[in-house]
């Protein structure tokens, strides 16, 4: 707990500046373009009805989907007139929040002036004033407190949207929640929790300092609110180092997917480099989803991450049909890698972490099944507990064609969460996967699958094109890792973090020790 406590300052700096940049970019669009609709009665709706319609798309979605959307941008930017743009990290993330937070701006800014008392503007009028003048000397000094309530309600929509910032690669407090689900740290989710609603709460009372000073004409509280609010940007600028530094180059960027394998093999590869390359720094951005991860290692933004073949076979090169024996399949992904990417395969680490369909023991006694084969006769009075892409993978697919299975019912839920339902018989089969250490501290077993409709699932370390190109030391020190990890030692660094509560960081400097 200790290791989380000392990355909570970056986290919450990072958090805090991602929150306070979306609010002042989503009022910089929202309120001239409220004042805009306010002036054609007619298009109001249509303009309200749009941004109302943004907020029905779930959050996590629309982060996701502002990552290719920016790779596009960023392609043609970079063809066009030589600009990079980011497809991962503070850029989407900074998008999707600040379209989030233009509703309550957007409409509290339409309610404000719509609001005006009518012979307040007939006096105005009288007095000789433009429209112009109207709106701005009169209209807009009245209608400024509604329209800064509109902004305490975006602030706190921001504020704990921006925890989902972290799937995109942004740094958020989001880290500790997500990581703190996977490895079963609740009480690294509750600081991350905790601290969102903290930074929520603190930044509502100070926009309402602001609110209540131009209601009441109150000069302290208006003055004292803008100083806190420039207070919070200045705390949130201060660099809280959470990186490993060694030197004065950019750090050697390590990604890892959302669940607690890839946490425990980024860091192995963080202190791996620390060790092998003394002066290289690296950071390790985590809980990433497996395309975003692996369209970051083809555009440099990621430099090392762990992928494994059998992901690597069927979502990036498309392949279909019989699936080849292990070794070619190897050989095969690291020529096409290099010859389509320019990504390096460093190292097959020694274990295979495969999908595979497990059962608690003692069912499974009970039904007589230990292959897939079996299963499928009695799958129609089973139900399937999965993770979120399972039931959309080529694997689901084809087990369902070669094997024939139709369960009652499939549930999509979060890894962390899949294995405790079929533990405690809320489900009766799961989607496992095989180096994952609760599967024995469970008591679950793994059907057979014997048409080897499921390819392997090597896992093997992949260096972007940057890296491999100009630092070959980094590629050679990871070369060296080549068959380190066999499936029992994996399966047991796992379980260290899952069932003994050790931090990644803790179990990963464990086996570089050894």
């Amino acid at each position: 707990m200790r290791e989380w406590l000392v990355d909570l300052p970056a986290y919450s700096a990072a958090h805090l500046q991602l929150s306070l940049w979306a609010l002042a970019l989503a009022a910089g669009v929202s309120m001239p373009l409220g004042i805009w609709a306010s002036r054609r009665p007619r298009l109001a709706p249509t303009v309200l009805g749009t941004a109302g319609a943004l907020q029905t798309i779930p959050s996590l979605a629309l982060l996701a989907f502002m990552v290719p959307l920016l790779a596009t941008i960023g392609g043609w930017s970079a063809r066009v007139w030589g600009i990079e743009i980011a497809a991962i990290g503070r850029g989407p993330a900074l998008l999707a929040l600040t379209l989030y937070g233009t509703l309550p701006i957007l409409q509290n800014t339409v309610t404000g002036l719509a609001g005006v008392d009518p012979a307040v503007r007939e006096a105005a009028t009288a007095m000789g004033m433009t429209d112009r003048q109207r709106l701005w000397r009169v209209e807009f000094p009245l209608a400024l407190p509604v329209m800064v309530a509109g902004l305490r309600t975006a602030a706190v929509w921001v504020v704990g949207t921006a925890t989902l910032a972290t799937a995109v690669g942004a740094p958020s407090l989001g880290h500790f929640i997500f990581s703190g689900l996977q490895t079963r740290n609740y009480a690294t989710v509750s600081v991350g929790c905790f601290a969102a609603g903290a930074l929520a709460i603190v930044l509502e009372r100070t926009i309402r300092l602001v609110e209540r000073g131009l209601a009441r004409r109150r000069r302290g509280s208006l003055l004292g609110g803008l100083a806190a609010l420039a207070g919070l940007a200045l705390l949130a600028a201060v660099p809280f180092g959470s990186d490993r530094s060694g030197g004065g180059e950019a750090p050697i960027v390590i990604g890892a997917k959302n669940f607690t394998e890839q946490y425990v093999l980024a860091e192995i590869l963080a202190g791996w480099i620390d060790r092998e390359a003394p002066g290289a720094s690296t950071q390790v951005l985590a809980s990433l989803g497996s395309t975003v991860l692996f369209d970051a290692l083809r555009a440099d933004e990621v430099d090392v991450y762990v992928d494994y073949t059998g992901t690597l076979w069927t979502t990036v090169l498309n392949r279909r049909g019989p699936n080849p024996p292990r070794e070619a399949m190897l050989a095969e992904l690291r020529a096409a890698l290099r010859e389509q990417y320019g990504i390096e395969v460093a190292a097959a680490l020694g274990f295979e972490n495969a999908y595979a369909l497990a059962m608690r023991a003692a069912s499974a006694r009970e039904l007589g099944i230990t292959r897939v084969a079996e299963l499928a006769r009695v799958a129609p009075q089973l139900e399937l507990g999965t993770d979120y892409e399972f039931l959309a993978r080529p694997e689901w697919r084809a087990l369902t064609a070669s094997y024939g299975l139709s369960f009652r019912a499939t549930r999509s839920m979060d890894p962390s969460l899949m294995y405790q339902a079929l533990a405690r018989g809320q489900v009766d089969v799961i989607s496992a996967f095989s180096s994952d250490g609760r599967i024995a501290a469970l008591d679950l077993v793994v059907l057979r699958e014997e048409r080897g409709v499921i390819p392997p699932y090597d896992a093997v370390v992949l260096v972007g094109p940057r890296l491999a190109r100009e630092r070959p030391e980094i590629l050679e020190a990871l070369r060296r890792l080549e068959g380190t990890i066999d499936a029992d030692a994996m399966r047991r660094l796992n379980g260290l973090v899952d069932q003994a509560g050790s931090s990644p960081r803790a179990v990963a400097r464990e086996w570089l020790a050894d």
